[in-house]
């Protein structure tokens, strides 16, 4: 039944249109023209994004913090196995999905590990690449948004860790 939701609303849409004489042609086309100067004015923030995400993790600097920072992670309850995915989830949701992905192959979607895993995945957002895609062409200082979006990421897989410890 779902999967016949979306095609129904379009047709809905189409009639609807037609009905009141839209040209739904043109519209199409004026609407595409539109959005082309917006994917280009988006592009060198997402690419930048994209580049510093990948070189984060290429060069050693994500496999370095996930080292330094495990004591701190076991001492606020967060399990040091998913420091990596803390870490890696502000600038990549695919790469936080793969790396999800093994944590739970390797200790199991039960695990308190894989429990807190699912946590940190769930209650995070890529901070970086909604930033770059809501703020592309702004001259706001975007440094306020990201530091609250980031502890409030921080703050809710403390409290997601520790209510997988005691759930």
């Amino acid at each position: 039944m779902t999967a016949l939701l979306l095609p129904a609303l379009f047709l809905a849409l189409f009639l609807f249109a037609l009905a009141r004489r839209v040209k739904l042609y043109d519209c199409f086309t004026k609407g595409v023209k539109g959005a082309v100067p917006l994917v280009l004015s988006l592009f060198p923030y997402l690419a930048a994004v994209l580049i510093l995400s990948e070189l984060f993790e290429q060069s050693g600097l994500s496999a370095f913090l996930t080292q330094a920072l495990s004591p701190v992670f076991s001492f606020l309850g967060i399990p040091p196995e998913i420091g990596k995915l803390v870490l890696l989830k502000p600038f990549s949701g695919s790469g936080s999905t793969a790396l999800l992905t093994e944590l739970l192959a390797e200790f199991g979607a039960d695990s308190y590990i894989g429990r807190c895993a699912c946590v940190a995945f769930g209650s995070s957002e890529t901070v970086f690449f909604i930033s770059a895609v809501y703020f592309a062409g702004s001259k706001k200082n975007l440094a306020k948004p990201i530091v609250i979006s980031l502890a409030a990421n921080f703050f809710s897989l403390i409290l997601g860790c520790f209510l997988c410890r005691i759930l």
